[in-house]
């Protein structure tokens, strides 16, 4: 079966840093939109050159339980015909995307405490992931490893520290991998977390979303603690490539 053709209205347009930008889509036809958390949507795009349409994806970075607006998360990318389109994208634009698609999302296995680790905008389908969890009546402790590169890419704290404020049972800890000045939080890359914040993986289930890299130096970062699931996307780039 063909995946289900969407049309939406752009609600709202948020600036996060220099290069990410938040996109709220208000859905039209149909009016609702029902995905797994972690799930993701694919636009059309013209090629600038040729003409010749591309595919691009983009996770949702909202709950399910919006099913009538979903957010997407990215970052600009020079040169990235999809990237470019969104960015683009004003208040009361219409546009046209389909899904939803992807098997990275988040599983029932209610015995097992939840680790998301993500790089960069990896954190979309991770971020609607950790929302429906919040919001079940019962839910799963989880932990959230978040490497970004300096305070200038910084985003989403807040809404982060108010969950674990609201939610005990959550916890997440940002990583930069190149902090300026001032910077008294964790230091280098997110598997650094992962060899020093985790005694044991057997209780776990993990979800990483990221470049191919981390991917890597996170698997075996993981199984040098035990064997617990690891569910994995890699993203890839605007130009189509998967970054190493």
């Amino acid at each position: 079966m063909g995946l289900a053709t969407y049309t939406a209205r752009v609600g709202a347009v948020t600036k996060l840093t220099e290069d990410v930008r938040q996109l709220d889509l208000q859905l039209l036809e149909p009016p609702a939109l029902s995905f797994k958390p972690g799930q993701f949507i694919s636009f059309e795009i013209p090629h600038p050159e040729t003409g010749r349409p591309l595919t691009r994806a983009y996770s949702i970075a909202s709950s399910p339980s919006r099913s009538g607006v979903i957010t997407l998360l990215f970052n600009l990318v020079a040169g990235g015909p999809g990237s470019h389109f969104l960015f683009d994208r004003t208040v009361g634009d219409t546009v046209q995307f389909k899904g939803p698609a992807g098997n990275l999302y988040l599983r029932d296995e209610p015995e097992r405490e939840l680790l998301f680790i993500a790089t960069g905008t990896g954190i979309a389908p991770l971020w609607s992931m950790i929302q429906a969890n919040a919001e079940r009546p019962d839910p799963r402790p989880a932990t959230l490893f978040w490497g970004l590169r300096s305070q200038r890419d910084l985003y989403y704290q807040q809404a982060l520290a108010d969950l674990a404020a609201r939610l005990p049972s959550f916890r997440a800890i940002t990583t930069l991998s190149r902090p300026d000045p001032g910077w008294d939080g964790e230091t280098g890359r997110v598997q650094r977390l992962v060899e020093h914040h985790l005694p044991s993986v057997a209780h776990l289930a993990v979800y990483l979303c990221g470049s191919g890299g981390m991917i890597a130096d996170v698997t075996a970062a993981l199984q040098q603690k035990g064997l617990c699931p690891i569910y994995r996307e890699k993203w890839y780039d605007d130009k189509g490539a998967a970054p190493p």
